[in-house]
C-alpha cells in the first residue's frame, strides 16, 4: 500500500523521496485494529518482568520505594470491575520496580506480599499507607532484608491508641527534627519525633522488626489561615532523619507517578477496558514515564514530559535519546 507520509514527521524518508522522485517507498503501518488485538492478548506480568527489570538496575541502596495502588477508573467493563494496580515506585530514580492488579482496593491487602516477593528491595526503606499496616506485609518486608516506614491509622486501633496516648504526653521529652518550605503561596512547617523506648507496648513482637514509633506534625499557613495535621507511623529505623526523609519521600509515588499517569498520559480517560489492554497500556505509560523523566540529552533538558513526548513522536533522533537513556 503506497502512503504519503507528511515530511514534519519522517524528514529523513520525505528527503529521500524528493532526491529520488523515480524510486517507490512502501510502508506499511499497522492499523490499529492490529495493535488493539496486539494488547489485548499479551501477558501483563510477563511485559511487566521484561520492561521493569532494564530499570531496575538504576535502584541505588538505601533508595525509598513506596507503595501504593491507584484504580484505572476507566477499564470497568460488563466482565470486570475497574483495575486496581498495586505499584512500587522508587522516590529518587523515578522509576516502577514492579506492579500487582487486583479488582478491588481492599485486594490490595495481599497483593502488597505478593508484589513485594517478585520485586528486589533489598536494603531499601519500603513506605506504605495505613492499608498496609499489616502484621503479614511488616513480616514479608523484613524477610526481604529491607526496612520500613508504615502509617498508622484506624485499621489498627489498640495500637493507634496507645500511640496517640504516649505521644500526647511524653512528646515534648524526645527529640524532633524540624524541615521548613515555602512556595506556591504557602509555608509549611513539619516537625518529626521518634519513639525509642517500647518496653511497654502490648504485643509488639508481633510486629516483626518494629524498633519505633513516630510521630509527624505538619502545620501549614496559607495567607492568614493555619491548619495542623499530625500523623503516626511504625517503623523499623532508628535514625531520626532518615525516618524524616523517607516520610516525607513517599508522597512521590501520588505526585510524581499517579498524578502523572492521569494529567499526562490521560489514564483514566482510556477507553481500553477488553482482556489485557489495560493492565498493558498502563506498563507501557509507566514505562515511558520513567523513560521521559530520566533522559539527560541536554536539548531536552528544560522540557517537560509533554513537551518530551510531542517532540518524540516528530523527531526520531529525540526518540533514540529517550529510549537508550
Amino acid at each position: 500500500k503506497y502512503v504519503s507520509i507528511p515530511s514534519v514527521f519522517y524528514p529523513r524518508l520525505a528527503k529521500n523521496i524528493l532526491a529520488h522522485p523515480s524510486e517507490r517507498f512502501i510502508q506499511r503501518f499497522p492499523s490499529s485494529d492490529t495493535f488493539r488485538r496486539l494488547f489485548e492478548r499479551i501477558d501483563p506480568d510477563a511485559l511487566a518482568e521484561c520492561l521493569y527489570d532494564r530499570l531496575a538496575n538504576n535502584r541505588k541502596e538505601g533508595s525509598v520505594i513506596a507503595i501504593d495502588g491507584k484504580t484505572i477508573c476507566g477499564s470497568a467493563n460488563h466482565k470486570h470491575r475497574a483495575y486496581h494496580v498495586v505499584s512500587a515506585f522508587v522516590a529518587e530514580s523515578q522509576i516502577t520496580l514492579g506492579e500487582i492488579a487486583t479488582e478491588e482496593k481492599s485486594n490490595e491487602i495481599t497483593a502488597v506480599p505478593e508484589l513485594l516477593r517478585t520485586i528486589n528491595v533489598e536494603n531499601s526503606i519500603v513506605t506504605a499507607d495505613a492499608m498496609s499496616c499489616q502484621k503479614e506485609i511488616v513480616r514479608t518486608i523484613r524477610e526481604e532484608k529491607a526496612d520500613y516506614v508504615i502509617a498508622l491509622k484506624g485499621n489498627q486501633p489498640a495500637l493507634l491508641e496507645d500511640t496517640q496516648l504516649y505521644f500526647q504526653h511524653f512528646a515534648q521529652e524526645l527529640p524532633r527534627h524540624q524541615t521548613l518550605e515555602k512556595g506556591h503561596g504557602r509555608i509549611e512547617r513539619r516537625e518529626y519525633r521518634l519513639l525509642t523506648q517500647l518496653e511497654w507496648l502490648e504485643g509488639r513482637e508481633n510486629w516483626a522488626g518494629l524498633n519505633r514509633l513516630g510521630m509527624a506534625t505538619s502545620t501549614v499557613t496559607i495567607g492568614e489561615e493555619t491548619t495542623t495535621y499530625t500523623s503516626y507511623f511504625i517503623t523499623s529505623l532508628t535514625d531520626l532523619e532518615i525516618f524524616a526523609y523517607a516520610v516525607r519521600k513517599h508522597w512521590s509515588i501520588e505526585n510524581e507517578l499517579h498524578w502523572c499517569l492521569d494529567v499526562i498520559f490521560d489514564e483514566d480517560d482510556s477507553r481500553a477496558r477488553k482482556d489485557n489492554s489495560p493492565l498493558n497500556l498502563n506498563v507501557l505509560r509507566k514505562i515511558a514515564l520513567s523513560l521521559c523523566k530520566n533522559c539527560k540529552e541536554k536539548r531536552l533538558a528544560k522540557s517537560s514530559i509533554q513537551k518530551r513526548r510531542n517532540r518524540a513522536a516528530l523527531n526520531p533522533e529525540v526518540l533514540s535519546a529517550i529510549l537508550l537513556g
